[in-house]
């Protein structure tokens, strides 16, 4: 019934969460409602820590990327971890510098920075820069010229890779927005800038095939290309890339439909790969990165929501409406994103009514999730949980029609703290003039 083992049923037959009570949570802090399992992130940090060092060795780690969902505790916790981090704007910056993170360990994404971008991101001494362009190459050495230093960076490649995912998420295609292309020849002539520029330390090569990915070689095929590239640059140039960041994407389970990925077995299949490949090509191995977000966060999120109205029409349709919405959640809008949905008070009850559980806001395209079994008798008061959120729900979060955005409450360890506090009708209007 479960699609993850933080979830659970009470003797009250209500619906628990990294073993709390979700009722008595939303009575204590109100809804709409974002909880975060800090327990699960930890394991979630760790099971990638662990695997990538035990699988390339040290000098490899991963990358928690920010964009996935980005508040100050997050970089707090993920500091004690010792996590790596991908940042892909100011903002994720200054939330990781506010939380006291040493920014010599992030890496800075991005298709298009600006020169202030660039100018704030030295200001904060982050380590790399994941390069798009040649324009951003010169900006990026002209900005450490001025500064009397040399930039460590990264070339984003993208190796042709289809990974039969989101078409709006599948970003290793030739003609991506994002990144050089190999196959086109532009990724060498990038190289080439690169090698060029005297205030650039190109320390290797970067790319991200796509999100939400299952499929059994993607990683696998995406590390051949890219260490083809890195072997040709070597005969070319004689220029050794010391890393190699291969993004993020793994999927995770937002309904049972979903298969069950080992990470760990993963990241050995593509360390297997990467050691034959690299003995067949005669180079050195480089640093293995890789970049998980949702496969650290997703599955340690949930949202609860209070029903405000149930609307029955005979023969048509039923909806289920709620107190949140698109304004917190508005990937099922965007992509058509799939979710368990429960009654979280009435766990027990069978789940005959059919319904689309639906937002608040004025838009007929506010909707959580079509066709979701509900009890027969579910009315305006009782809570309903959408499993899974914690992956670019608040990060994408809005306020549309003038909503302010839920609250964060961490668990840990059986306790609940608040991370991000409600904001309040004032918030909304704090930089109107």
């Amino acid at each position: 019934m479960f699609t993850c083992d933080n979830l659970g049923v009470n003797a009250a037959g209500r619906l628990t969460f990294a073993g709390q009570d979700t009722a008595d949570l939303a009575a204590r802090y109100g809804t709409p409602l974002y909880l975060m399992d800090e327990d699960r992130v930890r394991h979630n940090c760790r099971v990638y820590l662990d695997a990538i060092r035990r699988s390339f060795g040290d000098g490899s780690h991963p990358l928690f990327a920010g964009k996935a969902c980005c508040f100050t505790q997050m970089y707090r916790v993920l500091s004690e971890l010792g996590m790596g981090i991908d940042v892909v704007s100011c903002g994720e910056i200054h939330t990781a510098a506010r939380a006291g993170y040493d920014l010599a360990n992030a890496y800075f994404h991005g298709n298009c920075k600006t020169d202030a971008d660039i100018a704030y991101a030295m200001d904060h001494g982050v380590g790399y820069f994941v390069v798009d362009s040649a324009e951003e190459l010169a900006a990026i050495d002209a900005e450490a010229a001025r500064r009397g230093k040399k930039q460590s960076v990264l070339l984003r490649l993208t190796p042709g890779i289809d990974t039969h995912t989101y078409a709006a998420v599948n970003t290793g295609k030739v003609d991506s927005k994002f990144g050089a292309a190999i196959e086109t020849g532009q990724a060498a002539e990038l190289t080439a800038a690169a090698l060029g520029l005297s205030h650039l330390d190109l320390a290797g090569f970067h790319c991200h095939v796509g999100s939400q990915v299952f499929a059994e070689d993607v990683f696998e095929r995406a590390a051949v290309i890219m260490l083809e590239f890195i072997a040709a640059m070597r005969n070319q140039h004689g220029f050794t890339a010391r890393q190699l960041d291969l993004g993020g994407g793994y999927g995770v389970r937002y309904t049972e439909d979903d298969p069950v990925l080992d990470i760990a077995e993963k990241i050995g299949s593509v360390a297997a790969v990467i050691h034959e490949t690299c003995a067949r090509l005669d180079i050195p191995e480089p640093a293995i990165l890789m970049e998980p977000g949702r496969s650290i966060v997703a599955d340690a999120g949930l949202t609860l929501y209070t029903v405000g109205a149930v609307k029955r029409i005979p023969g048509y349709k039923n909806y289920v409406a709620i107190d949140g919405g698109m304004g917190d959640n508005p990937r099922f809008a965007l992509y058509r994103s799939r979710y368990t949905v429960l009654p979280a008070g009435n766990m027990d009850a069978p789940r005959p009514f059919v319904c689309s559980v639906v937002g608040r806001c004025c838009e007929s395209g506010d909707i959580i999730q079509e066709n979701v079994p509900m009890p027969e008798d579910i009315r305006r008061g009782e809570l309903v949980a959408v499993c899974t959120t914690g992956a670019y729900n608040y990060s994408m979060a809005s306020n549309y029609n003038r909503l302010p955005r839920p609250p964060i409450v961490m668990l840990h360890g059986g306790e609940s703290y608040v991370a991000v506090r409600r904001e309040s009708l004032d918030d909304l209007t704090a930089l109107d003039s």
